[in-house]
């Protein structure tokens, strides 16, 4: 009897000891951590403070990789098809997971089946600003400006499918107004046109008009987070007299699809953590940016929602990218 136990316990050792890596201790190697867009903007800053406070708390190295290129779309399938053990790991955005698979007549890979949500992170309002030629103050009264001149007002964005585009578009469709799109390549150049009267009005960052409208060169109309900002708290949400109009950026973390269950929430229990930091908060108010952190279970549905609201302003807008 003392020998068939020495055995049982002799095949137990064996079978554990040849189990793979990933299920004995994750993460046990460096782990790829890439950004589908290139360095210096919010996504890229929320990867690299991702990355380096995972590496504090799980004791490896997560390794900050920008793939930039299509909008996101590069980047995205180089996660979408790696390896699922937890080892490729990547950043998306509203752009990246939720307008491009609408925009681009043809994408690698399908943001609700080829990724495992892990959490949304950061929530960011953009705000809708005005030449201070334009006869409005109020979202009100810009909206009886663009119907009493239909073919007399335009708006800029930082490029075709980009969420101040799409916020634009939602304006747009939620008030049955018209207005010319003229897209630029820079949240700079959007600020330049529309401070200059080329265009009259344009979404963008709210952290990125704030000094402007400080000085004087822009009119703040409203923000487009369902509730007021932080940085702002005396300007209205643009659903305050548009019921349902809401257009935020937000910037989430992803696994390959069939990434193991456990790795998934470790994942997310840490993310979680991470954006609640005090230090990590205070660098995210500096951006106007609000921490998330939710499960799972919660970003797949926020995902899936984003999708379909969005997949209804790209067929609206007539927009596409080839």
């Amino acid at each position: 009897m003392k020998r068939f136990v020495v055995a049982i316990a002799a095949v137990v050792v064996a079978i554990l000891s040849s189990a793979p890596a990933e299920a004995q201790a994750y993460p046990n190697k460096p782990v790829r951590l890439v950004i589908p867009f290139a360095a210096g903007g919010t996504t890229d800053l929320m990867g690299r403070i991702l990355a380096q406070k995972l590496s504090d708390s799980l004791g490896q190295r997560f390794v900050v990789e920008n793939r930039a290129g299509a909008g996101g779309n590069v980047g995205s399938d180089l996660v979408a098809k790696a390896p699922a053990d937890g080892y490729t790991l990547g950043m998306g955005t509203v752009s990246s997971h939720a307008i491009n698979p609408n925009l681009y007549a043809s994408i690698p890979y399908n943001n609700l089946k080829d990724f495992a949500p892990i959490s949304l992170m950061i929530t960011q309002p953009n705000a809708l600003v005005v030449n201070p030629k334009v006869p409005a103050n109020t979202l009100t009264e810009l909206v009886a400006a663009l119907k009493g001149k239909p073919d007399g007002y335009s708006y800029a964005s930082s490029g075709i499918g980009t969420s101040i585009h799409m916020a634009a578009e939602l304006l747009k469709m939620m008030t049955g107004t018209q207005m010319a799109h003229v897209p630029y390549k820079s949240s700079a150049e959007v600020m330049t046109a529309t401070i200059s009267g080329e265009v009259q009005l344009a979404f963008d960052n709210l952290s990125s008009v704030v000094q402007h409208v400080a000085d004087g060169r822009l009119r703040l109309i409203g923000v487009t987070s369902k509730e007021r900002s932080f940085l702002k708290p005396d300007v209205p949400a643009i659903g305050e007299s548009l019921p349902g109009f809401e257009a935020t950026s937000w910037t989430g973390f992803f696994a390959p699809a069939g990434t193991p269950r456990d790795i998934v929430m470790r994942l997310s229990q840490e993310t979680q953590t991470i954006v609640r930091l005090p230090d990590v908060a205070e660098r995210l108010r500096g951006l106007g940016a609000t921490p998330v952190g939710n499960t799972p279970e919660e970003f797949a549905a926020f995902l899936a929602a984003e999708t379909k609201k969005w997949a209804d302003v790209v067929k609206a807008s007539g927009a596409k990218v080839e």
